[in-house]
């Protein structure tokens, strides 16, 4: 019993994996909390884009001796704003305008790395390097994740009635475009912040999972976001120790995971229904 109690408690008197953990359930509870916002607005591409579309950013704050989180939120947000210029400017379907610049700013991040000499290792800045994180990192993770968190719970009313009916938030004298561009500050804040975790590539699936996985299992808003941050801070936890454990990817472990709770939950809502239609026919 002793050696089980040890083997299971080992990871804790790791210094990095104490980091790691802390940095992964901060970053999993920001996540959940804009992806019930993200999958009600129908938004799941804009994430994806300004996803890919920070690593010209992460480029040039090395050149520029900034941090790597300045030029990816700068990046962010200049993709954000491109989509929205070339799609008011334009007669073309905004997911078709967003294709195009967020894999023209990822092939530009592409180039301008293989022709600069950079400390950056591709494959953290793709896939995350959780287990890598410094003190200073995790504390100006931590700093952006509460700003995000502390803005989304003032501001959850607002956004979630112009998430769901921009016209009745206008109507309601709600300013729209000012709730539109301050969502997408806080996305592009939310993927710099976890971009240590997963990467680039793997944040998309942490901004979707929970939200998606949640709103299989609840009907009200509140609820959805509680359910959300819980299966999401558990999911990351849980795939942190077990990358441990395992030698492993942690960025893959934890989406992983939040892949399988998905499944289960959509195996629930399906026994749920089954059973309820089984009633109504008696």
């Amino acid at each position: 019993m002793t050696d089980w109690l040890s083997y299971l408690t080992a990871p804790f008197g790791y210094v990095f994996m104490q980091r790691a953990l802390l940095a992964a359930v901060a970053i999993g509870i920001v996540c959940a909390l804009l992806s019930c916002f993200i999958i009600m607005k129908g938004w799941t591409l804009m994430g994806d884009a300004i996803s890919h579309a920070v690593l010209p950013g992460i480029i040039l704050a090395h050149l520029a001796g900034l941090p790597m989180m300045a030029g990816a939120f700068g990046a962010g947000i200049t993709c954000a704003a491109a989509t929205g210029y070339i799609k008011d400017q334009c007669r073309v379907k905004e997911d078709t305008v967003l294709g195009i610049v967020y894999s023209g700013m990822f092939a530009l991040g592409l180039v301008l790395f293989s022709r600069i000499d950079t400390d950056q290792h591709l494959s953290h800045i793709l896939f995350g390097n959780l287990l890598g994180i410094d003190r200073n990192e995790l504390l100006h993770t931590l700093m952006i994740i509460a700003a995000v968190v502390i803005s989304v719970l003032i501001k959850r009313r607002d956004l979630m009635l112009y998430c769901f009916d921009p016209g009745q938030a206008r109507a309601l004298g709600l300013s729209v475009a000012r709730l539109h561009y301050g969502l997408l500050c806080l996305l592009a804040l939310t993927i710099v912040a976890a971009l240590q975790a997963v990467g680039i590539i793997l944040v998309i699936a942490m901004l979707i999972s929970p939200g998606i996985t949640a709103q299989l299992l609840c009907r009200r808003f509140d609820w959805l976001l509680l359910t959300a941050v819980s299966l999401s801070a558990f999911s990351c936890a849980a795939g942190t120790l077990i990358s441990f454990y395992i030698d492993g990817a942690t960025g893959p472990c934890i989406v992983l995971i939040q892949a399988s709770l998905f499944g289960l939950a959509q195996l629930a809502a399906y026994t749920r229904q089954r059973i309820l239609t089984l009633i109504r026919n008696r």
